[in-house]
């Protein structure tokens, strides 16, 4: 089992990563932040939560009498991308890894692969 630095320690050698941030989905709280940016991680993390419940919903809505479970998201914008991956774990309650990637340095098919591997680990 991967432990929550070493975790964090491998999102940011992922090529192009700029930041990466682990979130207690139910809470919105930051549990963990690699970050130089200055970005406050408390914020930043409940932002994101917001976001992952607003896709989910807006999904089961036009999915009625459907499942909706995400797996990872993907949002670009004009200076990067943004890769969150949900996780099941055995711990509290389910977990969000997230990961800001360079624009220009980073490969998505990658980054995904990585952070796919990377959680899996985490949670087992």
């Amino acid at each position: 089992m991967l432990g929550i630095d070493s975790c964090l320690a491998e999102v940011m050698a992922i090529p192009g990563a700029l930041d990466a941030m682990l979130v207690d989905h139910t809470s919105g709280m930051a549990v963990a932040f690699s970050n130089d940016s200055g970005v406050d991680a408390d914020r930043s993390a409940a932002a994101l939560t917001e976001a992952l419940r607003a896709t989910t919903d807006g999904l089961a809505r036009t999915c009625p009498g459907e499942v909706v479970r995400v797996d990872d998201m993907l949002v670009t914008t004009d200076k990067g991308h943004h890769l969150l991956r949900l996780l099941e774990t055995v711990f509290e309650g389910p977990l969000v890894l997230y990961v800001r990637l360079d624009l220009e340095r980073s490969n998505i098919a990658l980054a995904r692969h990585r952070l796919q591997s990377i959680s899996s680990r985490l949670t087992t």
